[in-house]
């Protein structure tokens, strides 16, 4: 799950780049626009991953990756 989270997070931060810098948002290209269903489906899961993510700050294993 953490790993999964850690993609969608990626992706996610490479989309912000490329709205910020190119004004070209990959998600909404490649699943039919901002407001189709699948982007935005695509868009939740990414919110999801990246709250998810902030559990990182608190469990001591997710920086060293022991278990």
């Amino acid at each position: 799950m953490d790993m999964l989270a850690l993609i969608l997070s990626i992706i996610g931060s490479v989309n912000w780049g490329l709205v910020a810098l190119f004004k070209f948002d990959l998600v909404a290209w490649l699943f039919g626009g901002q407001t189709a269903m699948l982007s935005r489906l695509v868009y939740a899961l990414i919110a999801l991953a990246g709250l998810w993510c902030i559990s990182f700050l608190f469990r001591k294993n997710a920086i060293t990756g022991d278990m």
